[in-house]
C-alpha cells in the first residue's frame, strides 16, 4: 500500500479452525510465515491443542498445538485430550475454565500455550517479533450472550508479551485491505469472511492506487453462525438421533425427555472434548440407567470416553467439503460401537442450513445499512474463508449482487496478509475495532 508506513508489523489471524501469520516489512509488502517440520501444513496452523500425561514435564501434563496436536492425538487417542475451536468461548461468560486431567485452564492460558507452540513451529521466524502486532477479531463473537468486553480482556491477557504494541482489527477489514491491493481503480467493496465460528461483513471504499489513504472502512456487521454451525446441523441430523436425542428417561413416576443440553454440548466442537470429565460421565451414567433406550446413551458415553471427537469432526468436514463440489456425498463414521453410513445430498444439506443462511442474509443487510451503501452501489464482493466455498453461500451473493461482481481467493490466508499490511500503516488506530 502506498500510504505512509510505520515499519515492520505482524498480522495474526487467530481463527476458530485455523490460524495464519503474516509479516509486513514496512515497505508495503507482506509475506506469510510458513511452519516447518514433519507435520507442517504450510502457512496454515490448525487452531487445536492436545494434552497428555507425562511425568517428565513440569506439572505432569504435556501439550502440543496445530497439526502436531493432531499427530499426538492420533498416536494416543484414548490417553490424550484434544481441544479444538476454543476461540468460540472467548466471549462466553458461561466459560470459566477447561478441566484437563484435573488441571484447570482459563481461556488466556489455553491461548498462551497455543501461541508458544505456534512460535516454536515457525522455524525461528517468530523468535524476533516486531513491536507492532495486529490481531484479527470477529465483528460479533460466537456463542450465546457473547460479551465483547470479556473477550477483549481475555485477548489482552492471551497476547500479553507477544508484542509490545497490540492492535485489534475486524477480520473482514484485514481481508478487504488484502483484496484492495489487487485493485487498479476506485471501488466500493463488500468483504464477506466466513470462518469457523463467525461470519463477518465489512464495506470498504477503495481509492485509486497512489492515494494518500487507499482504504476507508464504512461499516461492518457479523453473526455467530459459520462453519461450526453448519457442522452442527450435520451432526444433529446424522449422529445425535443415534445417541438418544429426542429419547425419554424415567424420573420417579414421570417419563421425561432427555435434557437437550447434553446434545448441544456434544455437537459443539469447543465443548465436546471437555465433556470427558468425571462429573459429566457420572451424570450420563445415571441417565443411561434410567433411559428408555439405554444403548443410545451408552454410545454417547463411549464416544466421549474414547476421545473420538476428532474423527467425528473429520468425517463431518469431509462430507461438508465434498458437497461443495458434488451433488451427493457419502458420510461414514465408525467408532465405539457406532457405525454410520449415509448418503447426503447437497439439497438436503442446504435445507438443514436454510435458517442459518437466512440469518446471514439479514446480517449482510445490517452491514449495508450501517455503511449507508445500497446493494447496487457495491462494485465488488470479495468472498473469503472456508465456508465461502459452499455453493448456497455463493448463490446468495450472486442473487443479491450479480455473479459478475463476485471475487474469491486466499480463503485461508487473506486476512493475515491484510492485517500485516494494516500494521504497516502510520495510523493503525483508524482501523482498530
Amino acid at each position: 500500500m502506498p500510504s505512509a508506513a510505520a515499519g515492520p508489523a505482524l498480522g495474526l489471524d487467530f481463527g476458530t479452525t485455523n490460524s495464519v501469520v503474516s509479516r509486513a516489512d514496512g515497505t508495503g509488502a507482506s509475506e506469510l510465515v510458513p511452519f516447518v517440520g514433519e507435520h507442517a501444513t504450510g502457512a496454515v496452523f490448525r487452531s487445536a491443542l492436545c494434552f497428555w500425561l507425562d511425568d517428565a514435564v513440569r506439572g505432569g501434563v504435556a501439550h502440543e498445538a496445530g497439526p502436531w496436536a493432531i499427530a499426538e492425538y492420533l498416536e494416543w487417542p484414548h490417553d490424550s485430550r484434544f481441544i479444538q475451536s476454543f476461540k468460540s468461548v472467548a466471549a462466553s461468560p458461561l466459560f470459566e475454565q477447561a478441566t484437563v486431567f484435573d488441571k484447570r485452564y482459563r481461556f488466556e492460558e489455553l491461548g498462551r500455550i497455543f501461541l508458544a507452540r505456534l512460535t516454536a513451529h515457525a522455524g525461528g521466524a517468530l523468535d524476533s517479533r516486531p513491536a507492532r502486532i495486529v490481531v484479527g477479531r470477529p465483528v460479533e463473537y460466537a456463542g450465546a450472550r457473547a460479551d465483547a468486553a470479556l473477550a477483549r480482556q481475555r485477548y489482552n491477557r492471551m497476547f500479553e508479551g507477544f508484542g509490545t504494541e497490540i492492535h485489534y482489527v475486524y477480520e473482514p477489514l484485514g481481508a478487504a485491505y488484502s483484496y484492495a491491493s489487487r485493485l487498479t481503480e476506485p471501488a466500493t467493496i463488500l468483504v464477506a469472511d466466513f470462518g469457523g465460528g463467525t461470519s463477518d461483513f465489512s464495506i470498504v471504499r477503495v481509492a485509486e492506487p497512489g492515494a494518500a489513504r487507499r482504504c476507508v472502512p464504512l461499516g461492518s456487521a457479523g453473526i455467530g453462525i459459520a462453519g461450526d454451525r453448519f457442522d452442527y446441523r450435520i451432526v444433529d441430523r446424522l449422529i445425535l438421533p443415534m445417541l438418544g436425542k429426542g429419547g425419554l428417561y424415567r424420573s420417579f413416576d414421570k417419563v421425561l425427555e432427555i435434557p437437550r443440553s447434553y446434545f448441544a454440548d456434544f455437537a459443539d466442537w469447543s465443548r465436546l472434548a471437555l465433556m470427558r470429565n468425571r462429573k459429566t460421565l457420572d451424570e450420563l451414567g445415571r441417565l443411561q440407567r434410567s433411559a428408555i433406550e439405554p444403548d443410545a446413551i451408552g454410545r454417547m458415553i463411549a464416544l466421549i470416553d474414547n476421545e473420538l471427537g476428532y474423527p467425528l469432526y473429520d468425517a463431518v468436514g469431509q462430507v461438508k467439503r465434498a458437497l461443495s463440489s458434488q451433488d451427493h456425498a457419502g458420510f461414514r463414521f465408525s467408532g465405539a460401537g457406532l457405525e454410520i453410513e449415509a448418503d447426503v445430498s447437497r439439497a438436503e444439506f442446504e435445507t438443514w442450513i436454510a435458517e442459518d443462511l437466512a440469518r446471514i442474509g439479514q446480517t449482510i443487510d445490517a452491514a449495508l445499512a450501517r455503511s449507508g451503501v445500497e446493494a447496487g452501489a457495491i462494485d465488488r464482493v470479495f468472498l473469503t474463508g472456508g465456508s465461502s466455498l459452499i455453493p448456497a453461500i455463493r448463490a446468495m451473493f450472486a442473487r443479491r449482487f450479480g455473479e459478475d461482481r463476485l471475487a474469491t481467493g486466499g480463503e485461508l490466508t487473506s486476512i493475515a496478509h491484510g492485517l500485516a499490511l494494516i500494521g504497516g500503516e502510520a495510523n493503525v488506530a483508524e482501523w482498530a475495532a
